[in-house]
């Protein structure tokens, strides 16, 4: 059978092409180092990175939400530890007050400071964060979570405004935490204190008359079994929050590394590999290149 030039040189183009194309194709991959570019490359490794993709996207959005909820755990902390040491410095106080042995002036001249706490412990639970959102209000964070009638009579002049719904973030797979922290015990705290203080506050305050011992003592159970209890477990459940999140997160840092390390195993290019195949490449690229360009030179009277 007779071969044309034509034929020729379209086989021979056609198989030129095809080198061209794989030799591309390779050098691509060693340009990017990564063995799996497209699926037809391999399907089975391209699900496989596709999935090890989405897991860690996944990981690294747990994350960011454990560093954000672990600042807003930090400034809750702060601020409890404040609510804590002013409820405890009012706590003694009002124990010194109670002893007995002072007269109306010590108590008038240690009821100052006493509104002073007062007003500084709601100031506190009334916190906002950076954006302007109340720290202390449950899901409420526009509204303040202490609100004060200054008409309401004493003793109730303080109410809690916000709710105790709680505000959950998710920090790992099926794994969440909450983020906020109310303050509604405080508001009996506050009542009592006020309460208190203003028997403290009477010029005429006789220290050993029942009625004034009875609203001490009740300042004084409120400021220790709703106050410096209740705050102290809330701190300490900060705290134990704090440790779970740095537990999770490093989980979350050691999968991150696996699946690095997966990816590479999966996706990364063999170079020693890729060096050799593009050798074979350029070798046979050369070959053809030179059987065409001798072909091209024959003729049938060469046989003659």
């Amino acid at each position: 059978m007779r071969v044309t030039n034509q034929q020729l040189s379209m086989s021979m183009l056609s198989t030129l092409r095809a080198s061209n194309s794989k030799t591309a194709d390779l050098m691509s991959k060693m340009a990017s180092g990564q063995r799996v570019q497209r699926a037809s490359d391999d399907p089975i490794a391209a699900v496989r990175l596709l999935m090890l993709e989405r897991d860690t996207s996944v990981l690294t959005r747990f994350q960011k939400n454990i560093d954000t909820l672990s600042v807003r755990l930090q400034k809750n902390e702060a601020h409890l530890d404040g609510m804590l040491d002013t409820v405890m410095s009012a706590h003694d106080s009002l124990l010194a007050a109670a002893d007995g042995s002072h007269s109306a002036a010590d108590l008038n001249a240690m009821a100052g400071p006493l509104r002073t706490l007062l007003d500084n412990l709601k100031q506190a639970a009334n916190a906002k964060d950076g954006d302007g959102n109340y720290l202390f209000s449950g899901t409420q964070t526009d509204t303040a979570p202490i609100a004060y009638d200054p008409t309401a009579p004493a003793g109730s002049r303080y109410a809690f405004a916000g709710n105790s719904e709680q505000q959950d973030v998710v920090i790992g797979h099926g794994v969440t935490q909450t983020a906020n922290v109310t303050v509604d015990h405080l508001a009996d705290v506050l009542n009592k204190l006020e309460l208190a203080v203003e028997a403290m506050e009477d010029p005429a305050v006789d220290p050993n008359d029942p009625a004034v011992r009875d609203l001490l003592t009740a300042g004084i159970d409120s400021l220790k079994n709703n106050g410096i209890n209740v705050l102290s477990a809330k701190v300490s459940h900060l705290g134990g929050a704090q440790n779970t999140l740095t537990l999770m997160n490093d989980n979350h840092a050691a999968q991150l590394i696996a699946n690095g390390q997966a990816t590479s195993l999966v996706g990364e290019l063999d170079f020693a590999d890729a060096i050799d195949q593009l050798n074979n490449y350029m070798t046979a690229m050369k070959g053809t290149y030179e059987i065409y360009g001798r072909m091209k030179k024959m003729s049938l009277f060469d046989a003659i």
